[in-house]
């Protein structure tokens, strides 16, 4: 009964996730990656819910420079294409 719970628990949260654009999306999967990792190692040093905590920053943080790196390196792209293209 608590797998099938917790199985229907992920469908909804990842279903909620199906129409977001490409920085909410990153952020949300750094954090959700950073609290999970946090619980793991907060649980191994004694207290989960500090580390979930901390996790979600850093992943937070981690998942919105993600985002940075990948629009600025779409924006180089189209650039460049562009100046090929004006070249020809």
């Amino acid at each position: 009964m608590r797998a099938i719970a917790l199985g229907s628990a992920l469908c909804l949260v990842l279903a909620g996730c199906a129409g977001l654009n490409d920085t909410p999306q990153r952020a949300l999967t750094g954090g959700a990656a950073g609290a999970a990792g946090g619980a793991l190692i907060g649980a191994i040093a004694g207290s989960a819910g500090l580390g979930a905590a901390i996790g979600a920053g850093a992943g937070l943080a981690g998942g919105l420079i993600v985002d940075r790196v990948e629009r600025d390196r779409e924006a180089a792209y189209s650039a460049g294409f562009a100046d090929g293209q004006s070249a020809q």
